[in-house]
């Protein structure tokens, strides 16, 4: 949204506060969304009742998933053989719906582990079968992405399996990792999905959690080549079967309608904004105010990603000593700027860039962080 459309909505919440919001997630939200959201929750759309009361099986919501399919075929431009649901239980459980699903008895699966939430996927699926880590920087602490050239990676792998952007150690894939021909690449975009153009077709299943770019809390987007749904075995339980879920629609049950709602207000706003493109030309010029305000700083701030494997959504990084970040922490609160802790794994700061945060927030943090470095440095 350009800046002077973003103050006049600022203008438009009168005394209400708004801080500049760099939380990991659930986060921040954009505005325009937030004052529609506003608008209808009394009465969506002429029915006299909000969303969150009306049935998931109302002619209203049927429209609006209809609308949120086509938008996001839309965006990521999704092939038609590709079926998307809206599910819950968050990526999370996806760690353990994507084996259950995908990996057939005597199976195995494959997985790149670039950091946390690599580890604690793969983590879920060896409780269920087979696996291997074929590629980790673990012994590094994450601070790169691992290297693929000497991968042994099985030609018979049921999936290969990685995370997009690692939210607590700052790292990004850029390129997909290839795999062997016939092996289906499973990826978990929760922390990126909808920030840049991706090549859909590359991909056999995406999931992302929706609190970081798509929405609120609550509902995960699966997309997956139609396919795949020949290999689920006929035995998971329902909720936890894609051929079920697919069949339904993504309404076996009640979904999660409100923050369906949300993510189709994000989808409306991102196609306002330009598309994908577009944002990802945003998000780029935001994480780059960042990470040349650290390169810049002679050391005063150190981040933890290498450069080569740095995100565009989450900024890692340290300053010389863990008083001096509580001081710049609390210091930063005092300005508005809140959400800067780092994950309790690698200390320190983190700023995270999601779509919705305004340029002018990103500027704001960089303003700061000279200023905290000119009387403290």
């Amino acid at each position: 949204m350009k800046n002077a459309q973003n103050s006049n909505l600022i203008a438009a919440l009168g005394t209400s506060k708004r801080v500049h919001n760099f939380g990991a997630g659930p986060a921040v939200l954009p505005l325009p969304v937030l004052l529609k959201a506003q608008e209808e929750l009394l009465d969506y759309q002429g029915s006299g009742m909000s969303i969150m009361e009306m049935s998931h099986r109302s002619r209203e919501f049927a429209d609006l998933m209809a609308e949120i399919d086509a938008n996001l075929r839309n965006l990521l431009a999704v092939p038609s053989e590709y079926k998307i649901l809206l599910q819950q239980g968050g990526a999370s459980m996806q760690f353990a719906m994507v084996p259950m699903n995908l990996r057939l008895p005597g199976e195995s699966a494959d997985y790149i582990v670039n950091g946390a939430w690599g580890k604690a996927a793969i983590k879920d699926a060896a409780k269920l079968g087979s696996t291997r880590t074929v590629a980790t920087t673990e012994d590094t602490n994450f601070d790169r992405l691992p290297s693929l050239a000497s991968a042994d990676l099985d030609p018979k792998a049921a999936y290969l399996h990685f995370t997009s952007n690692e939210t607590i150690h700052g790292l990004e894939f850029f390129a997909e990792p290839k795999p062997p021909n016939g092996v289906p690449l499973v990826c978990d975009m929760s922390s990126n999905i909808l920030s840049r153009p991706i090549a859909v077709a590359k991909y056999s299943l995406i999931y992302a959690g929706a609190q970081k770019n798509a929405g609120p809390a609550g509902v995960t987007i699966v997309i997956l080549q139609e396919d795949l749904l020949d290999r689920v075995p006929d035995d998971l339980p329902v909720m936890l079967n894609y051929k079920t879920q697919a069949a339904a629609g993504s309404m076996h049950n009640t979904p999660p309608c409100f923050a369906i709602y949300i993510l189709g207000l994000v989808l409306r706003w991102l196609i306002d904004l330009g598309g994908l493109a577009e944002i990802g030309r945003l998000n780029e010029r935001k994480s780059g105010l960042i990470y040349r305000a650290i390169d810049q700083s002679g050391g005063f701030y150190r981040g933890h990603a290498q450069p080569d494997s740095r995100s565009r959504m989450n900024v890692p990084f340290r300053l010389t000593t863990e008083a001096l970040e509580k001081q710049f922490l609390d210091e930063a609160k005092g300005e508005n700027l809140v959400g800067l802790k780092g994950h309790r794994s690698v200390g320190g700061l983190r700023a995270s860039l999601y779509n919705a945060l305004p340029h002018e927030s990103v500027q704001a943090l960089v303003d700061f962080m000279k200023e905290f470095q000119r009387r403290n440095g």
